[in-house]
């Protein structure tokens, strides 16, 4: 079958904080890649540059898709979602540069091409069926940046639209932006300027894993550092509302101070105090969940190594997430 190769537009990507173009290709990152030096080191670690939620989306009434992108030099996969359900997941050997997702209805459809979360991808083009209609679709859902570490950027899930959060997007209707940084969130100040100046109509912010286990930041140091970026966030998004989550469990954390003072235990103790003191202050939108109700003990059998959530384990956790955040967080939804 013929095929028609769709104009490569950043307007087709969802969930991107910028692109890198050149003539060959587009690639989506998750820091503004302008400016990438600024995310140091290596434009943190190289995590951002990992397309977790970036998803591709038109609506058309074409039987097949096919991605084009520059050959990896890892395996990765992307998931094909019709409508909001996924139909197929593509597991795609290193050296590869296309994928096809065939079979699809004759129908007008909303497809999505979940992007992997966890391999780099340059897409050099997107091809549909040759003479089949097509449309850019347009999200005008509530908009949610949720910033996390590995359990927030989801290496174990199942596929990349299974992460947790992809889930609790599809499953609250969401318009997904995730900033989870595997091994690296550190509430750097380049971060919560980019938080800051993204739009937003609710915002997550899970922290504490990474700095406990990384001691980047210290007991004397941890509350300024989050006091510091959530107020970075707050200078331009004053109403937002802001759910601040303490660490899940890991039992290898939980009590034992690490060299510099902080446990998960004293870490979910400061978090809690900082929410308040930023209430006591005139703060109306910020929230706080408790991150062993998101994902306790009780759930770690769901944790083969005992830190990160399986594919299983996310579908609890968005499950959890989406009870926790409809409990303690009004959200309106927008007109």
């Amino acid at each position: 079958m013929s095929l028609q190769q769709i104009p490569l537009s950043e307007k087709l990507f969802h969930g991107a904080v910028s692109f890198e173009r050149t003539k060959d290709y587009l690639k989506p990152w998750r820091i503004p890649f302008e400016k990438k030096e600024f995310f140091f080191p290596n434009s943190i670690n190289g995590q951002a540059e990992m397309p977790a939620g970036v998803r591709i989306k038109i609506r058309s009434n074409t039987q097949s898709i096919q991605i084009g992108m520059a050959k990896s030099a890892e395996w990765m996969e992307m998931d094909c979602l019709i409508d909001g359900s996924l139909v197929k997941t593509a597991y795609i050997p290193a050296g590869e540069s296309t994928v096809v997702f065939d079979s699809l209805s004759g129908q007008s459809k909303v497809i999505e091409i979940y992007l992997p979360q966890k391999v780099p991808v340059q897409i050099s083009g997107i091809w549909i069926d040759d003479g089949a209609e097509w449309e850019q679709v347009d999200d005008f859902r509530l908009r949610w940046i949720t910033y996390g570490s590995s359990i927030t950027h989801c290496y174990y899930s199942d596929s990349p639209s299974q992460t947790w959060p992809a889930l609790a997007a599809a499953q609250m209707d969401f318009n997904l932006t995730c900033l989870g940084y595997s091994g690296n969130c550190h509430l750097e100040p380049m971060v919560g300027r980019m938080i800051r100046d993204l739009p937003a109509d609710f915002i997550s912010l899970c922290v504490g894993i990474n700095i406990v286990g990384g001691k980047t930041l210290s007991d004397r140091t941890f509350i300024p550092a989050l006091i510091g970026f959530i107020q970075t966030i707050r200078e331009k998004h004053k109403d937002v509302p802001i759910a601040i989550i303490s660490p899940i469990f890991h039992r290898e954390r939980e009590k034992i101070e690490n060299e510099v003072g902080l446990s998960l235990e004293k870490v979910r103790a400061e978090i809690v105090q900082v929410v308040n003191m930023l209430i006591r202050h005139g703060d109306q939108n910020i929230y706080y969940i408790d991150g062993l109700k998101l994902f306790g003990e009780e759930y770690e059998k769901y944790m083969p190594d005992g830190l990160h959530p399986n594919g299983e384990g996310d579908k609890i956790m968005a499950v959890r997430f989406q009870q926790l955040i409809e409990k303690h967080v009004p959200l309106k939804a927008k007109i």
